[in-house]
């Protein structure tokens, strides 16, 4: 009569099912399997592993700003960052090479031919006064991780492109033609002022719209807007349209009902700027023959 052999010895050790070649004691509170130190996350009591975790995390809602900009903590104020070092970067272009303002401000008679330039003027300054990049970084710094935080970084982007957009537009619109009796038709223009102000119309809608008192907002939006009448060689034209940009870009962000929120945001800042390519074109169409470089000019 045969016998079945005996499996004596000591039973297995637990091992990591993510890391089988690693053994630990240690035991997920909620699935109670074996987890190693890397796969450990701190539980109100006792740890979790990673599975657990990202399995409770996928029912819990991103908490959101009133704009649909996701809830962070601390979290750094990328974009605005970003074009500070932009524009700090393009000014010391400047000072080395007297050419890239030349390129790249904007020009009504090249508003046909080289239409970039109604963006890339804004992320310049003037070369002989470092005061005009550094008020309207400050600005810029002041107004900028306030609104990037409750829009979101995309949102933010656009807010703030468009705004520069508005301004560039509103010099194009209301800057005189008219050479005979004076004209800001001929004379170029550079500077993030046209966004500022949109960012300056962007923070008073803000505040309306959570029921924040907004009369700071109010005299600092007309204080530097004086300047534009008192100062020399300030484009007031681009503060206003930057200014009314930003008013109705925020105004279309901060606005949009909660149900298909983005969809409304979206389509609400797509139809100013079709607003504002209209105002472009019916300029244009309007500038006295002579006065424009064409296109290919």
């Amino acid at each position: 009569m045969s016998s079945q052999p005996s499996t004596g010895g000591a039973a297995a050790e637990p091992v990591c099912p993510r890391h089988p070649d690693r053994v630990s004691y240690v035991r997920c509170q909620r699935c109670e399997r074996p987890v190693c130190p890397e796969c450990q996350r701190a539980a109100a009591v006792g740890v979790q592993c990673v599975d657990c975790v990202r399995e409770q995390n996928k029912g819990v809602r991103t908490a959101r700003t009133p704009f649909g900009a996701a809830v962070t903590q601390g979290g750094r104020p990328v974009v605005t960052l970003t074009i500070i070092g932009l524009c700090a970067v393009a000014w010391l272009l400047q000072q080395v090479n007297s050419q890239v303002t030349v390129d790249f401000s904007f020009y009504p008679p090249y508003a046909l031919s080289e239409p970039w330039r109604l963006l890339t003027a804004a992320f310049l300054h003037s070369q002989s006064s470092p005061l005009h990049i550094l008020f309207n970084m400050y600005a810029l710094w002041v107004t900028g991780p306030y609104l990037e935080q409750l829009f979101g970084r995309v949102r933010f982007v656009a807010l703030y492109l468009i705004s520069a957009l508005g301004g560039s537009i509103g010099y194009l619109v209301l800057a005189s033609a008219d050479l005979e009796n004076g004209s800001g038709w001929l004379t170029p223009t550079v500077g993030a002022s046209g966004a500022v102000f949109g960012l300056f119309g962007a923070f008073f809608v803000v505040q309306r719209r959570l029921n924040r008192d907004a009369t700071q907002v109010l005299v600092l939006i007309a204080i530097n807007f004086a300047f534009g009448f008192v100062v020399p060689n300030i484009a007031w034209q681009a503060h206003l349209g930057g200014l009314v940009t930003g008013v109705v870009a925020a105004a279309a962000l901060a606005y949009a009902p909660r149900a298909n929120r983005t969809a409304v945001q979206a389509v609400g800042l797509a139809g100013l700027v079709l607003v504002l390519a209209a105002a472009y074109a019916v300029k244009i169409s309007t500038v006295p023959e002579g006065l424009l470089v064409p296109l290919g000019g």
